[in-house]
């Protein structure tokens, strides 16, 4: 599906995380906002989009309306949101939406073909054109028309603007994990496997 590189997992960012007595009113005002949101929580990688208030504002705000407020079922959201963490092998995304896919219904055995590089198999037809348009358009940044008409006939102009949308959000999403090497939660093992094509 994709190939991967290894990288070390560190427990350590390189970036140092604003923590809640460290921030300054501005990042607190967001990190309130957010913990107040349905995440719940501050997580990944507006961890370090903080240093950035205003950024780490809009983000947040774009990241709830493509994950909790789409036409997207959420197993077709997770679905792509996994093919887009494993195109760049980032284990906190990974770790973070897989257990998402399990809790909203995703078919564990088509996470752990995803998980290990492999073609899922698929009975709902939905859940094949959602996941060869994210392969696609992850790997080549572009998409056939042949994939483009069956996924539009399939969720319509509204879900396929929204799934677009959702596999650019998480790959911005991964490249912040990856790039600033945010670390899993502790004692959490990476979930992905090194894949060589």
């Amino acid at each position: 599906m994709f190939a991967s590189r290894k990288l070390k997992e560190k427990t350590v960012p390189r970036i140092p995380l604003p923590t809640p007595e460290t921030m300054t009113p501005e990042q607190r005002k967001v990190y309130d906002m957010i913990v107040t949101g349905p995440r719940g929580t501050l997580v990944g990688p507006l961890r370090a989009a903080l240093h950035r208030p205003e950024l780490a504002e809009k983000w947040q705000q774009l990241g709830e309306l493509l994950r909790f407020r789409t036409s997207l079922a959420p197993q077709l959201s997770e679905l792509a949101i996994l093919v887009t963490a494993r195109r760049w092998s980032c284990q906190v995304e990974w770790y973070m939406h897989a257990r998402a896919a399990a809790a909203c219904g995703l078919d564990p055995a088509i996470v752990e073909a995803i998980r290990n590089g492999q073609e899922p198999t698929f009975t709902d037809t939905h859940a094949r054109l959602v996941y060869d348009y994210s392969v696609e358009l992850s790997a080549r940044g572009k998409v056939s028309e042949t994939a483009y008409q069956a996924t539009l006939a399939a969720i319509g102009d509204v879900g396929l603007v929204e799934l677009t949308a959702l596999i650019g959000y998480y790959s911005m999403v991964a490249m912040t994990l990856n790039a600033h090497e945010i670390p899993l939660p502790d004692g959490a093992e990476p979930p992905l496997p090194d894949i060589v094509n």
